[in-house]
């Protein structure tokens, strides 16, 4: 005898609405991908000052053209808003304050990895790029390395390459955006 069981997906809106009230506990890690409520694992000391470095090195580099967005979600779907570690955005008056932002504003986002390497890579690369996310970039701490993804076409990304120490990354879509693997890794 086989039992059926029935999913919920939740949408941007009802995760919104659970967020406002108080249902995940405070200073959750939490995130909405493919209509699911999807724990976040805790920021290692690595991760958070690989973070730091590139929230410092971006906002020093593009002043004033973009908008660095820290750990904040971004609304790709109806049922998908993941928290990237660093979103590079399109300039917006309001910094973003009357509503999150989508793919079509995003220039660059930045996954740090080292826990999640998998789940980055399996899960929310190909997310990103159905998006429509022109370009994503993950740190891969472990490795060493900083894999860039770029051209969605047809959910996949067309063009990938990799980066270790010695190398430097630059973005497609962030004129005059180049960084050196060794200086984000620290």
């Amino acid at each position: 005898m086989s039992v059926e069981i029935a999913r919920h997906f939740f949408t941007v809106a009802e995760y919104e609405r659970m967020g406002e009230a108080g249902i995940f506990p405070e200073g959750a890690r939490v995130e909405l991908i493919e209509g699911e409520i999807v724990e976040i694992s805790p920021i290692g000391m690595r991760h958070a000052a690989c973070v730091a470095r590139l929230t410092q090195f971006l906002s020093q580099m593009l002043q004033g053209r973009v908008v660095v967005w820290i750990q904040n979600p971004v609304r790709l779907a109806d049922y998908s808003e993941p928290q990237p570690d660093v979103a590079v955005l399109q300039p917006r008056a309001d910094f973003y304050g009357q509503s999150l932002p989508t793919p079509a504003d995003a220039l660059l986002v930045i996954e740090v990895a080292d826990t999640t390497l998998d789940y980055d890579r399996q899960i929310k690369v190909p997310l990103y790029a159905r998006a429509g996310v022109p370009e994503v970039w993950i740190v891969n701490l472990n490795d060493e390395r900083i894999e860039t993804y770029a051209d969605p076409v047809d959910g996949a990304y067309r063009t990938t390459a990799s980066a270790g120490r010695g190398d430097e990354v630059r973005a497609r879509g962030v004129a005059s955006l180049r960084l050196s693997v060794a200086e984000v890794l620290g």
